[in-house]
């Protein structure tokens, strides 16, 4: 087995820079680009920055600041054994729209990075803009659909149950992270599996998530959010995810995403108190960043300028 990687691999070049930011406590991984109206990006498990590689360029150019960033844990961001809670979590993205000079951004979040939009939006309202959540329900719209599901949502979380074990990361980064490989099989929609950039994005997040500590911490995620549930600080969250948001939202849901189901997330727009629009994407699986880049950077420009 080739020996782990360094948190280098992640700093692919482009029309756009890198740079480190120090925010709530720990130091993020941000690639810029573009000047105007901060759009901060978010991305989910197991992906980091490079997601967003297809919409970083369109949006800079349409006159927008760009900061995509790797979420604490993944990539070249700092991987602290804590923090991983849904308070610290919406605490970084607080911070970090502070720490690059803004007073507030439209929040684009994809999986993980849309649940720390969600909880942003809610924590910090004065912070969030508007706000694009992508294949991601609101966090109290997919406890409910876990327990009141079982044969949808509940089968389709079995990952999040998985992730619970002791030392699960050793599998996750096995055999050159093959895990992440099948759940990019597993997740992704038929049409994007067939494509060039596909192979070469699964290879660069199977590259990643092998970055020492990587995958622990991205397992920490999915561990606080189950553990929580019995406890008081899990309470508290869930309590103060009720708020309103009242940044403007659009949900964007692949129709073949067969992990975040879109029957669950289409109940969020009840939490949504200011303009909410969602929309179905067909032949789209888990990714539609990646999966369908032009019709998700087309959304995101619409949406920024509504």
């Amino acid at each position: 087995m080739a020996n782990p990687p360094d948190d280098v691999v992640v700093l692919h070049d482009g029309p756009w820079s890198h740079r480190f930011v120090s925010a709530n406590g720990s130091r993020f991984h941000v690639v810029e680009a573009g000047a105007g109206p901060l759009v901060l990006l978010l991305h989910g498990f197991p992906e980091y920055w490079w997601t967003w590689r297809h919409q970083i360029e369109p949006l800079a150019e349409a006159g927008y600041r760009v900061a995509a960033v790797d979420l604490r844990g993944y990539g070249a961001s700092d991987k602290p054994p804590r923090g991983y809670d849904g308070f610290t979590l919406a605490s970084d993205v607080s911070g970090l729209i502070r720490a690059l000079g803004e007073r507030d951004a439209m929040l684009v979040g994809h999986d993980w990075g849309g649940a720390l939009a969600w909880a942003t939006a809610a924590f910090h309202p004065r912070q969030v803009r508007r706000m694009v959540i992508l294949g991601s329900p609101h966090p109290l719209r997919l406890r409910a659909a876990i327990a009141s599901d079982p044969r949808g949502q509940l089968a389709a979380s079995r990952t999040l149950f998985a992730f619970q074990t002791p030392r699960y990361e050793h599998r996750v980064t096995a055999n050159d992270a093959a895990y992440v490989g099948a759940l990019f099989e597993k997740w992704a929609g038929g049409r994007w599996q067939q494509t060039d950039d596909y192979a070469e994005y699964t290879e660069a997040c199977r590259t990643a998530i092998r970055i020492p500590q990587a995958a622990f911490c991205a397992m920490e995620y999915y561990r606080w959010s189950l553990r929580s549930l019995t406890r008081p600080t899990g309470w508290r969250y869930a309590k103060l995810m009720q708020a309103p948001i009242t940044a403007p939202t659009l949900q964007l849901h692949g129709a073949e995403d067969a992990y975040l189901l879109p029957r669950t997330a289409q109940g969020s727009g009840r939490y949504v108190t200011a303009g909410y629009e969602w929309q179905v994407l067909d032949d789209v699986g888990h990714f539609p960043q990646s999966e369908q880049p032009e019709r998700v950077t087309g959304e995101l420009l619409r949406w920024a300028k509504a």
